[in-house]
């Protein structure tokens, strides 16, 4: 378990470091004034050609958007499962490792959210609802990719039916790829927002599952 858990910790901090890397590229390389309003978007040679050859469909962006609660309700899953084990329990520490790690997870991601919502890197392709909106990285794909892999992981780890996990990994790649290429193809995220939620979101995720198999020595219990 250890082996594999120092695997994914290695994994996830090669992946931050990537994502590190490619915001700086976004900020420095290519930058035009090609976004809302004028302003600058790295990459934006490829970015805007890529635009121009998905074009904007409002109507894949509002079901991906609405789609977006998907994972959100998955959280809340997990979420009450952390509870139930609190109050049967009676003590948080004895609550299983890998939900408390998978809360603090959780909440690192909705932080992430937030910091590129205060300091944005680069705005959307097109206003929404008459506003600029922070455009990268994109926050439905990076909650998507952050959930779904959870779902898979713990779905493997505690249940016992191979049909039902087969079942649980085959909905969480279709949803994903779904939602990823929803999110790229309906114009209002640039190419470049897409691959650093991917970066991002695998870094996260990898460094998750690293701990969580680092400081664990049995299966789970729910």
């Amino acid at each position: 378990m250890k082996t594999n858990g120092m695997k994914n910790l290695t994994s996830g901090l090669v992946f931050i470091i990537f994502f590190a890397f490619w915001t700086m590229l976004i900020l420095t390389i290519d930058a035009q004034p090609i976004g809302v309003k004028g302003t600058n978007i790295g990459f934006a040679t490829i970015n805007g050609w890529f635009h121009s050859l998905t074009g904007v469909n409002m109507t894949l962006y509002t079901v991906t958007d609405w789609l977006g609660l998907v994972p959100i309700f998955i959280c809340m899953i997990f979420g009450f499962l952390g509870f139930v084990q609190l109050i049967k329990r009676k003590n948080l520490l004895k609550v299983d490792f890998d939900i408390i790690i998978l809360g603090v997870y959780y909440v690192i991601v909705i932080l992430c959210y937030l910091i590129f919502e205060m300091h944005p890197i680069n705005y959307r392709p097109i206003m929404i609802n008459g506003f600029m909106e922070a455009s990268y990285p994109s926050s439905t794909t990076l909650l998507v990719l952050c959930v779904m892999p959870t779902l898979v992981f713990q779905a493997n780890q505690r249940l016992k039916s191979i049909i039902l996990k087969r079942f649980i990994t085959i909905f969480a790649v279709v949803f994903s790829v779904f939602m990823v290429v929803g999110r790229l193809i309906s114009g209002v995220h640039w190419l470049t927002d897409i691959i650093g939620s991917c970066l991002l979101s695998a870094g996260l995720f990898y460094t998750y599952k690293g701990i969580v198999l680092w400081n664990s020595t049995k299966n789970f219990k729910v």
